[in-house]
């Protein structure tokens, strides 16, 4: 098969690719009133996660500072809101922006050195970062940024309690940005991505300007980043430390444990396991939910994805 007919190939839908679009939204409808915050909260984390993705499960940049982009556009949408305008589409656009810059920026020292400076450059990003906001007066220092009032989603539609606008909002921009990822990762620039994840040095021997298409890809996982965190402070109306903070990277990570690396689907379904796993869990025992997820994770990586959840294949 020739490089066009794979990536003619890649592009076609699949049937379950469909079905999965059909279902996300669906779950607008399935949630109702009592469960929509928490699939907004699970449609922001899974947009974060398929923002890692694309860096770590496509180009093989490894990153523990992924929270920087989130909380960089949490911040910012909420800063827009509160001193310049309500409106949440410009708002977005704004913070989308802002995570963007932070990643072209924070892109040429990521771009440089092995995969351990990677992950001490990103999570460096991060503590800085975290350290701002944590100091700076505008941000609200440790007690978070307050009292951020969002306008009406397109003039019509207002942020109400139970989150039902919210979670449209959110679900919406997720399959938006989902089909710009497949899109990307199924044209001759996504398959170059995969070409240098598995081997740096013989893809530029082949003539690819690896860190171009390294730079260019992590400042679009940033901006996906940022819109994700954007949507987490309009739709709470809160930006705190907590966006910031290194578990929120780690959480990520764990995401894409979950769901699997280098499919788009894997940071979506992680996302959405990992949170139901968080509700229920720490609902049942609050003090102890840590346990039950960190074993469930242990389990999961010693077994193996495809047969723990395949346990007929356990005998092999």
């Amino acid at each position: 098969m020739s490089a066009a007919q794979s990536i003619a190939a890649d592009r076609r839908w699949r049937p379950w690719e469909l079905a999965l679009i059909a279902a996300l939204a669906i779950s607008w409808f399935a949630a109702g009133a009592e469960h929509s915050l928490l699939g907004n909260e699970i449609a922001i984390f899974a947009l974060f996660a398929l923002s890692l993705d694309l860096i770590l499960g496509y180009a093989g940049i490894i990153s523990l500072g992924h929270a920087a982009f989130f909380g960089v556009g949490a911040y910012t949408a909420a800063l827009f809101a509160k001193h310049v305008m309500p409106d949440p589409l410009v708002g977005l656009v704004v913070g989308t922006a802002a995570a963007a810059l932070l990643g072209a920026l924070s892109s040429v020292l990521v771009m440089r050195g092995s995969d351990l400076a990677r992950l001490m450059i990103t999570l460096g990003v991060a503590a800085i970062l975290y350290e701002l906001a944590n100091k700076l007066e505008f941000t609200g220092g440790a007690d978070g940024l307050q009292g951020v009032s969002m306008g009406l989603l397109l003039g019509r539609f207002e942020f109400d309690l139970y989150g039902r606008t919210a979670f449209a909002y959110s679900l919406v921009l997720l399959v938006i940005c989902l089909l710009i990822a497949r899109r990307i990762v199924a044209s001759p620039f996504g398959w170059s991505l995969r070409a240098i994840r598995d081997n740096r040095l013989r893809a530029a021997a082949i003539g690819l300007n690896v860190d171009l298409r390294l730079g260019a890809v992590y400042t679009l996982a940033a901006a996906m980043a940022g819109t994700a965190g954007a949507l987490l402070a309009q739709t709470t109306g809160f930006a705190s430390l907590d966006v910031l903070d290194f578990h929120r990277s780690a959480d990520v990570m764990l995401m894409l444990i979950i769901g699997g690396t280098g499919w788009l689907w894997g940071g979506v379904l992680g996302a959405i396991g990992f949170k139901l796993m968080h509700s229920v869990l720490s609902a049942w025992t609050p003090q102890y939910w840590t346990f039950w997820l960190g074993l469930f994770l242990v389990v999961l990586v010693m077994v193996g994805r495809d047969r723990f959840f395949k346990p007929w294949t356990w005998w092999k």
